[in-house]
């Protein structure tokens, strides 16, 4: 038996990085799961990989920015599934420029992206989770809600670090919202993680930048996406029973 048997677990931005170690790890503590991704390629492999292995898994492919899709997305996994006991909001990234060259655009961008999701995503699960009393939310945030100084120095990364922060806040206060009623809802903030999208940036930076996270970071070396899934998933069980509105940093001391 896992610390989630039988649980029904939804993680968004499921098809690859953080979300896909998310979803193995949460799978293999006995979730249920339902994934949700942009990205129809890269989700059915996940979802194959993990039905190989026994665990129960509804894939939706959907850009969780878009209000009606969410609506849409939710309805199907609580008809076909059950009520939702765990949320990730994993989906996030951004377009990065300097401040001064940035466009509308790609802040909007950035912003909708990493913001937006959380915020339907959340929204859709809360009435079930309130009248039920039960459920946990994880969101993740980023140690770049501090600022990031090899970002910075690199490309700037203003409208991430902004969304990331506005993940921390958005936490804290919708634990003080429903807290009372036994829903708890955390965020993790990873440092630099190795992931297929990182990989190649990390080790340019290693080569031409002073301020690298390997110079930065007080462990000496970039994270791997399975610490940022035991993490959530310490959050989304009953071990942190009594934990809520926290920003738990995974990110080498930094």
């Amino acid at each position: 038996m896992g610390r989630l048997q039988d649980r029904l677990a939804v993680v968004t931005g499921a098809a690859n990085g953080l979300g896909r170690a998310i979803a193995r790890k949460l799978g293999a503590e006995g979730a249920r799961l339902a994934l949700l991704d942009i990205d129809a390629p890269g989700l059915e492999p996940v979802a194959a990989e993990l039905r190989a292995k026994g665990v129960k898994v509804l894939a939706q492919v959907g850009d969780v920015t878009e209000e009606q899709v969410v609506k849409d997305a939710f309805a199907r996994i609580e008809a076909e599934c059950g009520e939702v006991d765990i949320l990730v909001n994993n989906v996030g990234g951004a377009r990065n420029a300097r401040v001064w060259e940035m466009s509308v655009e790609d802040w909007d961008f950035t912003i909708r992206l990493n913001l937006r999701s959380a915020f339907l995503c959340t929204r859709a699960v809360l009435p079930a989770m309130m009248a039920r009393k039960s459920g946990a939310i994880v969101c993740l945030s980023s140690g770049s809600r501090n600022g990031t100084p090899w970002s910075a120095q690199d490309t700037g990364a203003a409208a991430y670090s902004a969304a990331k922060g506005g993940i921390a806040g958005f936490v804290r206060d919708v634990a003080m919202e429903v807290s009372h009623l036994n829903v708890r809802i955390n965020a993790v903030a990873p440092g630099p993680i190795e992931t297929d999208r990182t990989r190649a940036v990390f080790a340019r930076m290693e080569q031409s930048l002073d301020l690298s996270p390997n110079r930065l970071v007080p462990m000496r070396r970039i994270g791997q996406p399975e610490e940022i899934a035991d993490a959530v998933c310490y959050l989304a069980s009953d071990e942190a029973s009594y934990v809520t509105g926290t920003i738990l940093d995974v990110a080498g001391g930094r």
